[in-house]
C-alpha cells in the first residue's frame, strides 16, 4: 500500500462524491453496504490489476483494451507501446474510462484524464522514480527495456467501487 493518509482522504472524497451524483439505478447497486472504502480498496487492489481501458478514434468510435493496472497513491498507472493505436489515443485524447472485475466480488469503475509519466524525449513526472521502483519490483528490473514502454496515471474524475461483501473483496490475484 502506497498511500498516505492525504490520498486515501482524497480518494474517499472521490468515491463518496461520485457515488452521490450517480443516477439512482447505480446508487441502488452501490449502496452504502456494498461501497467499497478506500481504506479497503487499497489494501486489495495490491499487485497487478487488469483493467478494461476505453479510449476513443478520431472518428468518434469507442475501443477497448485491456492493460496491466497498477493503483499507486489512490491511482491507476498503466503502460504500453509507444507506436501502440492506444497511445496515439491517448496522446491525442487523453479522457478514458477503465474497469476493474474481479467476477462479482469487486468492480471498480473510473472516468478520467491521464497523463504520460516518462514523455520521450521530454521532463519525467516527479514521482516517476517511485512509480518505476514499483514496476521493476513487480516485473523484475530485466523484464523489458523501460525507455521502450510509455506509463500513464489515469488523474480520475468519477470513480466508484462495488463489492457484494464490503468486508472481504476479493484479493488481488497477482
Amino acid at each position: 500500500m502506497y498511500e498516505t493518509p492525504a490520498d486515501l482522504d482524497e480518494l474517499q472524497a472521490l468515491l463518496d462524491a461520485s457515488r452521490s451524483r450517480s443516477t439512482p439505478h447505480l446508487r441502488s447497486i452501490i449502496n452504502a453496504e456494498r461501497a467499497v472504502t478506500a481504506d479497503r480498496l487499497t489494501k486489495v487492489l495490491t499487485g497487478m490489476c487488469v483493467l478494461a481501458l476505453s479510449t476513443v478514434t478520431a472518428k468518434g468510435e469507442p475501443r477497448i483494451s485491456a492493460v496491466d493496472g497498477h493503483f499507486l497513491h489512490g491511482r491507476w498507472h498503466f503502460g504500453t507501446d509507444p507506436d501502440a493505436a492506444k497511445a496515439r489515443h491517448l496522446a491525442a485524447r487523453p479522457a478514458v474510462s477503465a474497469a476493474h472485475l474481479r467476477g462479482e466480488d469487486l468492480g471498480v469503475f473510473t472516468h478520467g484524464t491521464v497523463e504520460v509519466l516518462n514523455p520521450r524525449g521530454g521532463e519525467p513526472a516527479a514521482d516517476w522514480p517511485e512509480v518505476l521502483a514499483h514496476l521493476k519490483d513487480f516485473y523484475s528490473a530485466d523484464a523489458f527495456d523501460w525507455d521502450e514502454v510509455v506509463y500513464y496515471r489515469l488523474r480520475p474524475h468519477w470513480m466508484v467501487a462495488y463489492a457484494p461483501d464490503t468486508a472481504e473483496p476479493a484479493e488481488s490475484g497477482a
